[in-house]
Order: C-alpha cells, then structure tokens, then sequence
C-alpha cells in the first residue's frame, strides 16, 4: 500500500509540475505575441519617422541651393 500511496504522491507532483509549466507557456505566448505587435507598431512608425526625416532633409537641401543661388543675384546691402 505505500508504493501505491507514493506512486499517487509522485503522479499528483508530475501534474502539478506540468500544469504549472503550461501555464507558463500560456503565458509566454501571450508575451511574446503582445511583443511582436508592438515591434510591427513601432517598425512602422520608424518607417514613417525616416520619410518625414528625409522630406525635411530635401526641403533644407532645396532651401540652400535657393538661398545660395539668391546669394549670386542679389549683392549684400550696403551695412555689410
């Protein structure tokens, strides 16, 4: 009758063990899908962020070349 008593003890702990890990995987899973949703957020709005970057980038390079080319036609005024 002891084995059979320990053999329960052991299955019960086994059960436990193993719920316990589910649930623990359960639980990673949903992390690691929050996770991944968040990163598709944010890679977007690093995509968005580098085309806004590069219009600004453009428009300041566009403004030199126009200020520059202002710069030949038009002499300083005189207070200079």
């Amino acid at each position: 009758m002891t084995s059979n008593k320990q053999d329960e003890t052991y299955i019960n702990l086994i059960e436990e063990r193993i719920n316990a890990l589910e649930s623990r995987n359960l639980f990673q899973d949903d992390v690691i899908e929050q996770l991944s949703e968040e990163l598709a957020v944010h890679q977007t709005l690093i995509s968005e962020l580098k085309e806004q970057i590069q219009l600004v980038a453009n428009r300041l390079k566009d403004a030199g070349s126009v200020s520059a080319s202002k710069d030949e036609v038009e002499p300083p005024p005189p207070h200079y």
